[in-house]
């Protein structure tokens, strides 16, 4: 993948990559691989944290009942806590990037998750977020992706925070891109895309410029289409 190629890769197809991580453990199991047992509830076994029923996540997401006893099967084996902390959303990274270093990007996607900052994601923060991602609107996607963005979660990116996962992203995949990437390509890059979001140039991009500039661009609109029917 060249340079022309990351925008597209940073603003959408890094999300796929996360899918990609929870098929790989086991999170994401195919729907049919379950019977449907319309009998129970989510189950509950002993563990630090036990998961909203199941008929207030069916409320607050876009999964069936089946969809969501599949994915807390997927989540509880992996997790037997109940809860992910950062470091086990790092070693998960770390086993499927041997070759890169995805810290960095693991750090800023666990933020994007752990939607209380207490340090850990629930079954809850996982599956509202996954379901945004497959079966939400553009425009719910598009917030998703600016709250990646937003690493300091103050309503705004700015170019250093931009840079700051366009790098992570570099160095998660910079090895496996083709042609090799120069040092200075990340920032070179940002700049620019950076000067097509910030449309009054103030030095920030708002939620707003973000969807308006992201709604126009045909690459990133294409990307969108990649998160549905991944389960």
């Amino acid at each position: 993948m060249g340079i022309q190629g990351m925008e597209l890769f940073a603003i959408g197809v890094v999300i796929i990559l996360f899918m990609a991580v929870l098929k790989q453990f086991g999170i994401l199991e195919p729907m049919s691989s379950f019977e449907d047992n319309s009998d129970s509830d989510l189950e509950l076994s002993t563990v630090r944290h036990q998961p909203e029923g199941l008929d207030q996540l069916q409320a607050q997401t876009k999964f069936t009942r089946k969809e969501l006893q599949s994915l807390y099967r997927g989540f509880k084996n992996e997790c037997p806590s109940g809860l992910v902390d950062e470091e086990t959303f790092k070693s998960i990274y770390s086993q499927f990037f041997p070759q890169g270093d995805a810290t960095t990007y693991a750090h800023f996607l666990f933020n994007a998750f752990d939607i209380d900052r207490n340090g850990s994601i629930r079954f809850e923060d996982f599956v509202i977020g996954l379901s945004v991602l497959l079966r939400g609107s553009v425009t719910e996607k598009l917030n998703w992706a600016f709250n990646l963005y937003d690493i300091n979660k103050d309503g705004y990116i700015t170019k250093e925070e931009m840079l700051a996962i366009m790098k992570s992203i570099y160095d998660m995949m910079g090895r496996y891109t083709y042609p090799c990437v120069r040092d200075e390509a990340p920032s070179e890059h940002v700049d620019k895309f950076f000067q097509k979001m910030d449309r009054n140039r103030d030095g920030v991009v708002t939620i707003e410029e973000f969807i308006e500039t992201c709604q126009k661009d045909e690459n990133i609109m294409n990307s969108m289409q990649l998160f549905e029917n991944v389960i």
